[in-house]
């Protein structure tokens, strides 16, 4: 009986595929909110992100909002000195002027808080009166170093009249604008190198220009200091929202990656045979999943090592026989007299276990790429009825003698019967199967193949069944599966030792169940008991076209 075997294959090939490619595409469809470690990465880091620019717009809002508020404060309070100053301190028709005396008494009566300054000048841009002199107020700062005559001045020093000078320029500018008949608001640096709030109002009496007045107001820099200290709580805030964000993403994912990859090197340096990681494979997210998938993937690939391992030892024992057996004929052969009897018996032994040989590397090649073939062949329809026909028809060609012939029933009516699948592997299947009944059917024997469609559930799904029955001595009932075992054979008796590798029935169920299908065997009973045959069902699911 010519058997098949399963090269190390723990599950279906195209189960396996079909698996793989369904996660993947699962995983493609998962959205970046969809995933845990992708929504915790993207939070932390947006947390960060949003503090800093929640900070960043409430120290904007806030500069912006007090330069405007000191401008229009100042603005109100240069219209009220101006329209006091136009009632009051101004004569003469139809050509007006301004009386500087009552003006600056003006200044003096009406007064300004301490933190600002005023300045008056007349028609021509000449100072007429300045705050900080009518009320003796005094500017206090530190000294700089002593200058020693016929010495240069200091860096500090010239810096500080080069700050003076263009303070002065900016503030003669703006009166000038404002001698123009223009109001000016702006900011504009003082003498010290700070930013000043700074309002220029034209005195006019109808549209004559008598003078400007100029009001000031400093403490800007100290305000925006203050308020950018407000900004340091955020900062440290954000510092520590991002160190807290590294901390987790090293724990969570570099540090396991790093395990993985660890990991993934011993197996390579074949330190382990599978990787063992449950502290990682508990895990619910996507390092999870990898873990799990790579833990899967190492067990899988030493399972198939494990298989080749006794497959190739198995395969070194059958080889071993023949060539056992060559060898004591040849040294035999050596000693036997020309042209005598036991040279011939001698000579038909080897040329027997040459035969051996050669059919046993034969279904050995075929059995170690049949996983590469199946994996490198798109899956595809493939009518059943057609395919079968076609088989059976070559053995119809080749009936001699009192050879099994080969007899076929396909279903009526309706379509094909489709399978998704491989055609030639599904053929190595069939023909393995007729073969095997052959060499254990009678002379004159059938062999019987039918093809139906079966329900395979209460769904209505339907599956493609074939059954391929013999008239031989049938199976021992200890034997049903094990004869789908590698290198299991039992010869009917008579047959030629050799004629089987038994590689055929374990290579036709590796076919099949990588397709998704089962194959079984039996014996087919009489009414009274007695074994009729066997019976090899083959089914697989139907494919809708």
């Amino acid at each position: 009986m010519a058997l098949a075997t399963d090269i190390g294959n723990p599950e279906p090939a195209g189960a396996r595929l079909g698996t793989a490619s369904r996660g993947r595409r699962a995983a493609d469809r998962i959205p970046l909110t969809g995933s845990r470690l992708g929504r915790l990465i993207l939070l932390l880091n947006l947390l960060g992100m949003v503090v800093l620019i929640a900070g960043a717009l409430v120290f904007n809002e806030f500069r912006r909002g007090l330069v405007t508020a000191r401008l229009d404060s100042l603005t109100t309070q240069s219209q009220l000195l101006s329209y006091a100053i136009v009632s009051a301190a101004t004569e003469g028709e139809p050509e007006p002027r301004m009386i500087p005396d009552r003006a600056v008494a003006i200044l003096t009566l009406l007064g300004l808080p301490a933190t600002e300054r005023a300045r008056l000048y007349d028609a021509s841009g000449k100072l007429l009166a300045d705050t900080d002199v009518i009320a003796d107020r005094v500017l206090e700062r530190s000294l700089k170093p002593a200058h020693r005559p016929g010495l240069e001045l200091p860096f500090g020093l010239d810096n500080e009249a080069r700050r003076a000078a263009a303070a002065h320029a900016s503030e003669q500018a703006e009166v000038r604008e404002a001698l123009a008949g223009r109001k000016v608001a702006h900011l504009r640096e003082s003498e010290s190198g700070g930013r000043l709030v700074s309002v220029s109002i034209p005195i006019q009496n109808v549209q004559r220009v008598l003078g400007v007045l100029t009001v000031e107001a400093g403490g800007v820099d100290e305000i925006v200091t203050a308020q950018r200290m407000t900004m340091v709580p955020f900062i440290l805030i954000a510092i520590f929202v991002m160190l807290v964000s590294a901390v987790l993403l090293d724990r969570l994912v570099a540090r396991p990656v790093l395990r993985l990859a660890r990991a993934a090197d011993s197996v390579r340096l074949a330190r382990a045979r599978a990787m063992s990681l449950p502290d990682l494979a508990s895990r619910g997210d996507e390092l999870g999943d990898l873990t799990r998938s790579l833990e899967s993937m190492t067990e899988t690939l030493s399972a198939r090592l494990d298989a080749i391992d006794r497959f190739a030892a198995d395969v070194a024992h059958e080889i071993k026989n023949p060539l056992t057996s060559i060898r004591s004929a040849v040294e035999t052969l050596e000693m036997a007299p020309p042209d005598s009897p036991v040279r011939n018996r001698l000579m038909g032994i080897l040329k027997s276990d040459v035969r051996r040989m050669d059919r046993l590397i034969t279904d050995i090649s075929n059995a170690s790429r049949i996983d590469a073939e199946l994996s490198r062949e798109a899956p595809r329809s493939v009518a059943l009825d057609r395919l079968l026909t076609d088989i059976v028809g070559t053995y119809t060609l080749e009936e001699t003698g009192d050879a099994p012939s080969v007899s076929l029933e396909l279903p009526t009516g309706g379509d094909g019967v489709l399978v998704s699948g491989r055609e030639s592997p599904f053929g190595q299947v069939f023909r393995n199967l007729i073969d095997n009944a052959r060499s254990f059917s009678p002379a004159g024997g059938v062999v019987r193949v039918r093809l139906t469609r079966e329900a395979t559930d209460r769904s209505g799904r339907t599956a493609a069944v074939v059954r391929v029955e013999d008239d031989g001595p049938g199976i021992p009932a200890e034997n049903l599966e094990t004869i789908f075992e590698r290198f299991y054979t039992a010869r009917p008796r008579g047959q030629a030792f050799g004629g089987n590798s038994g590689l055929g029935l374990s290579i036709a169920r590796q076919i099949v169940e990588a397709h998704g299908g089962r194959i079984r065997a039996e014996n087919r009973l009489g009414p009274d008991g007695a074994v009729l045959g066997a019976r090899f069902t083959v089914t697989l699911p139907e494919r809708r076209a």
